[in-house]
């Protein structure tokens, strides 16, 4: 059993924290952050151990009432691995000082490949990670990209991919803080940092991506062109997605029509928050024209990366040699059937 700390409570930090929650081999010694208002309240409320990250937090959240166990320091000495989901400018500094203090950590996509040397996709390369220092888990466009190419790859489909992603205007929380409205605004180099991110994980992938970001929040959207090893059908293709427990087909014709209504079904489902851990993936839209491929699929920004991170943990602290078995026990515990 290992002790896990999480740095940074925030949209992935929450969702972190409650998924290790969830597991049997690993412990939530605590999580900590700057913030004092209703979001680490809720920490509060899930019996979660609170560590204020500087003295001044520390003092705001007992003022708030909130009983703080330490500084985030103080947590360190207590964990095995950190999980640091801050934003990158926080998760730069904090680097440091767990590298100084010989911590096992994990980042988030936003930060550099350089960080850590190792970048993370739990059926790519989880047995490179086993018993590292650090990894990067890959943002969740770049983690939606690998489990489909890669499974086009293990059935010896894929010769190269192109990507065109309609990315979401900002996290849904902060709507109302600012975003676009109105208008979409394409990246303005080609290719956006998606593509390059995926070879991090697998540099023998061609792939290109294009970016638009659109005025909206749920979720992000991806249309790929992908050029195949030789002529097939649509049937071989679908069963070469189906090696992916973390691809969920969908259908149009079901009334699964847009980001809106797929994540409606999440929340009938009763996933929390309506978190989709899965690429949603539309099998009645995929098209194979000759040796030439056209799908679309949607991504939860908010939570794709979460089963990842769990993986992760397993790999780099070597709780867990098989990531296939890792993979298989974090399913089950976040109900991805």
């Amino acid at each position: 059993m290992k002790n896990i700390a999480v740095i940074g409570y925030g949209v992935i930090g929450k969702r972190v924290a409650d998924a290790i929650n969830l597991q049997d081999d690993m412990n939530l010694i605590g999580v900590c952050d700057v913030i004092s208002d209703w979001r680490i309240q809720n920490a509060v409320r899930k019996e979660y151990n609170i560590y204020a990250a500087t003295s001044e937090a520390a003092d705001k959240m007992k003022s708030e009432g909130i009983s703080v166990k330490g500084d985030m320091i103080e947590l360190l000495k207590k964990s095995d691995l950190v999980v640091d989901c801050t934003p990158k400018n926080i998760a730069a500094i904090n680097v440091e000082i767990y590298k100084k203090k010989g911590i096992k950590f994990i980042v988030q996509g936003g930060e550099k490949h350089e960080t850590t040397g190792h970048s993370f996709s739990a059926e790519n390369n989880y047995a490179s990670a086993i018993n590292l220092d650090a990894t990067r888990v890959v943002s969740c466009n770049t983690t939606s990209i690998l489990r489909t190419l890669s499974a086009l790859k293990r059935a010896d489909l894929l010769d190269y991919a192109r990507g065109t992603l309609l990315r979401r205007a900002t996290d849904p929380w902060e709507s109302h803080l600012g975003g676009i409205m109105n208008t979409m605004v394409p990246e303005k180099d080609i290719p956006s940092h998606q593509g390059p991110d995926a070879k991090s994980v697998d540099p023998d992938l061609d792939v290109i991506t294009s970016a638009v970001k659109v005025p909206e929040t749920l979720s992000h959207m991806h249309y790929w062109n992908v050029k195949l090893k030789k002529q097939t059908t649509k049937e071989d293709v679908l069963k070469a997605f189906k090696t992916s427990s973390r691809i969920k087909l969908i259908r149009y014709d079901q009334g699964l029509v847009s980001n809106n209504t797929i994540k409606e079904m999440f929340m009938d489902m009763g996933r929390p928050w309506g978190d989709m851990y899965e690429v949603a993936l539309w099998e009645d839209m995929l098209k194979v024209v000759g040796d030439e491929l056209f799908y679309a699929y949607v991504v939860d920004n908010q939570a794709i990366v979460i089963p990842e991170t769990i993986d992760a943990i397993r790999a780099l602290t070597g709780i867990e040699m098989d990531g296939t078995k890792s993979i298989l026990k974090t399913n089950q515990s976040l109900s991805i059937v």
